[in-house]
């Protein structure tokens, strides 16, 4: 069976709230056997660690305060964010990043809780985990002015055009890749046209983005499988390969044998 890793999924959502086991269970059983869950804000930490205490062989947690937390209260998240990096093992710093999508009425505080994350990120020599929307040109200027020997990780749900890809593969990034690959005018087909395997991770980013055939419905881990198929096309190799060489990359960036 090939092997591959959901790098980022948020199956602690209250949409799984009445079939999480069996949903867990579907993907390990078809070979999605790691999956990295990203942090939200202060109230998803405990849901998201209950699902790693349940599942400590497939279920790896990330911490972080995602862009979309931050308001006027982001010094005390953060607060309450870090304290939780000395009480357990986390494989990454994330979600993290800049989001311009919904709203720029507190731009100045996404900077400033994205810096303070990187560089936090340095400090433990973890990797972050990227969430960009409508800011690429920003994240990748803070990543360029930031850049330092231990400054890894991934753009998640990669969004950006072909310059931007080649741009953060040369920073030493991975580009998450997700379900956009498969819609039809989704663009990041396009994007990645030259970017190698070598540089690229699988994810869902569940319950949201659902592949194509199951596009508008709630995604899940299982259908990681859907988009290293379309993957494999567009690369135009086999999905054997697909697997292997993502799979290694995510276990590197996440430091797990």
């Amino acid at each position: 069976m090939l092997k591959f890793i959901d790098t980022h999924t948020h199956l602690y959502a209250s949409e799984f709230a009445n079939d999480r086991k069996e949903i867990i269970e579907k993907a390990t059983h078809n070979g999605i056997e790691h999956l990295f869950l990203p942090n939200i804000d202060v109230h998803s930490i405990q849901p998201m660690l209950d699902l790693c205490w349940d599942f400590p062989q497939h279920c790896f947690p990330m911490m972080g305060l995602h862009p979309c937390s931050v308001d006027e209260h982001t010094d005390a998240h953060l607060f309450q964010i870090q304290k939780w990096f000395k009480k357990r093992k986390f494989y990454a710093v994330g979600e993290i990043g800049l989001d311009y999508y919904w709203s720029t009425e507190f731009k100045e505080q996404q900077i400033k809780a994205f810096r303070m994350q990187i560089q936090w990120a340095i400090q433990m020599d973890l990797p972050i985990v990227i969430h960009s929307r409508n800011s690429n040109e920003d994240v990748i200027a803070i990543l360029e002015e930031m850049k330092h020997p231990k400054l890894r990780g991934i753009f998640h749900c990669f969004g950006g055009n072909a310059a931007q890809a080649e741009t953060v593969t040369q920073l030493g990034f991975l580009l998450g890749i997700g379900g956009v690959l498969t819609f039809k005018n989704g663009g990041l087909d396009v994007a990645i046209a030259n970017i190698g395997l070598e540089h690229l991770v699988l994810e869902t980013d569940s319950p949201y983005l659902a592949p194509v055939p199951y596009r508008g419905k709630r995604n899940e881990s299982f259908y990681l499988i859907e988009v290293a198929k379309k993957l494999a096309e567009l690369k135009q190799c086999g999905l054997a390969q697909v697997a292997e060489i993502t799979t290694a990359n995510a276990k590197r960036v996440f430091n797990i044998a």
